[in-house]
């Protein structure tokens, strides 16, 4: 009962009228910088900090909540309209989000990523509210050895889940991970794989990356195939867009499970928001009713992601508010933000300063359901964009990449990157490579990495370590069984195949 008092009392600061007004202006400027490709949400908080700082700590307060809602929100909506993802989590997004707008339905797509980003959110802010502090303590028992065997297993579900052929989308997974390995060495700072090229040294910049494997190449596949230049329905209404009663239980099922599942692995630190929404999404490939059509243009595809993706952002919190530990970059914005208020985040802060505290929580159910009024407002005139020509989208497309992956690098060197890496996509996509599992694996490496490197300084170098610690000892067993299963089933399918022979 105390908690919910606490928590009314917040309510009672969030909801003022300068507060909502300030998260309704803190939703539409996240929203419009999230959605720009190149940007993100790290670099959206942090360039839109500053403009909270003009304000009282309260209401500067409730909107960077919205401001880091709608960033994550934002960044399903370039990934569903043009295939660039707008961040890395929105990658998963990608996957079903614009195959459906291709489709014809974008409104379909954008009002299931909003309504699942709303859920996962609220269910991880709910989460937070009553268990934060004792489950970002449980999220400290996840170290080195258990975030490896956690990232193992994501990493071998990529290349399994993530394409039409299991094979390709392992060695798409591979490439991924060693272009994560170029550039300065994470724990020794030699530089490694960087072929005397000094822009290499730091390593291949994600931003263009993404934006010239999904962006570029997919302009390149518009120019070279006349018949993906066609336009969508021009009769396309907003009423045609929404999501019916059917649809709306479709994805009500995978959107509960992976807010569940975004908000556990956003409480553990480090994992991050695109480690969820990955998770997040295979589950579904895994248990879903429709996983066959998963990857094609399904509302469960992008609710999972979204959902996922908001629930750690929520979960994020647990950590950064009792521990004081950032779980990501962004988190580590949010945390500088706190302590220029004068607040030091901690075991303490709940007791020392409950008022804003728990208005900080409040407010982060009111920057929720504000953030998610202004996404459904703007719907009418994203649904617009799809409305023009493709052959007026191509030279609009390509401006987007040059601008994103030049803001990137404040270079052309992004943009020579992006180029190529669209080059290489188009091939890859031709030739029925996946792209999401090469990206994917190219954001979780450098983790996977560190954490092996430190399980093995910690273990003497024995691999036993990740066998000796029930957490990984599950993960592993679970790796095995992953690795190994299509293994026997192959060996027993000759069996059975010799035993039919022998008794013909």
């Amino acid at each position: 009962m105390e908690i919910v008092s606490m928590l009314m009392h917040g309510f009672s600061i969030a909801l003022m009228p300068e507060n909502i007004l300030a998260a309704a202006f803190g939703a539409f400027l996240g929203l419009l910088v999230g959605a720009m490709p190149g940007i993100g949400s790290l670099a959206g908080v942090a360039l839109l900090l500053p403009l909270t700082f003009s304000f009282n700590p309260v209401t500067g307060i409730v909107m960077l909540s919205a401001i880091y809602y709608a960033n994550m929100y934002g960044g399903s909506y370039s990934a569903i309209l043009i295939n660039i993802p707008g961040d890395s989590p929105a990658v998963m997004t990608a996957l079903d989000g614009h195959p459906l707008a291709k489709k014809g339905e974008p409104g379909k797509a954008l009002f299931a990523a909003n309504i699942s980003s709303f859920i996962g959110g609220t269910i991880g802010i709910i989460i937070l509210t009553f268990t934060g502090p004792m489950l970002a303590r449980v999220g400290l028992k996840f170290g080195p050895v258990e975030m490896a065997a956690l990232l193992l297993v994501a990493m071998t579900s990529l290349g399994w889940l993530l394409g039409k052929n299991p094979t390709k989308g392992i060695m798409a997974t591979i490439i991924g991970m060693l272009l994560a390995t170029m550039g300065f060495d994470i724990v020794t700072g030699s530089p490694r794989f960087d072929f005397g090229n000094i822009y290499l040294l730091g390593g291949v910049p994600f931003i263009p990356l993404v934006i010239g494997m999904f962006g570029f190449s997919q302009v390149l596949e518009m120019m070279v195939d006349r018949k993906k230049t066609e336009n969508i329905d021009q009769k396309l209404t907003f009423k045609e867009s929404l999501l019916t009663r059917h649809e709306f239980r479709r994805i009500l099922g995978p959107t509960i499970r992976s807010s569940f599942i975004g908000t556990i692995i956003g409480i553990l630190p480090g994992a991050g928001a695109t480690t969820g929404s990955f998770l997040g999404y295979i589950t579904e490939k895994k248990i879903g009713k429709n996983k066959e059509l998963m990857g094609q243009g399904v509302v469960e595809g992008v609710a999972a992601a979204e959902a996922a993706n908001n629930g750690a952002a929520a979960g994020a919190f647990a950590p950064l508010l009792s521990l004081g530990i950032p779980g990501s970059g962004t988190g580590a914005v949010l945390l500088g933000g706190l302590m220029m208020w004068g607040l030091t985040p901690g075991p303490l802060l709940f007791q020392n300063e409950p008022d804003f505290v728990w208005g900080l929580i409040a407010s982060l159910y009111v920057a929720n359901v504000v953030t998610l009024g202004v996404a459904l407002l703007i719907i009418p005139w994203l649904i617009k964009i799809l409305k023009v020509k493709k052959t007026t989208m191509i030279p609009i497309i390509t401006v987007v990449c040059i601008i994103g992956s030049f803001s990137s690098s404040n270079s052309l060197y992004g943009v020579t990157l992006m180029l190529i890496a669209g080059v290489v996509g188009y091939l890859l996509k031709t030739n029925g490579y996946p792209i999401a599992p090469l990206l994917l694996a190219y954001v979780l490496a450098p983790t996977l990495e560190v954490d092996i490197r430190r399980a093995f300084l910690m273990s003497g170098g024995s691999p036993l370590i990740f066998f000796q610690k029930p957490i990984a000892a599950v993960l592993m067993t679970i790796l095995l069984t992953t690795i190994l299963a299509p293994v026997f089933k192959w060996m027993f399918g000759k069996i059975m195949a010799r035993t039919i022979l022998t008794k013909m």
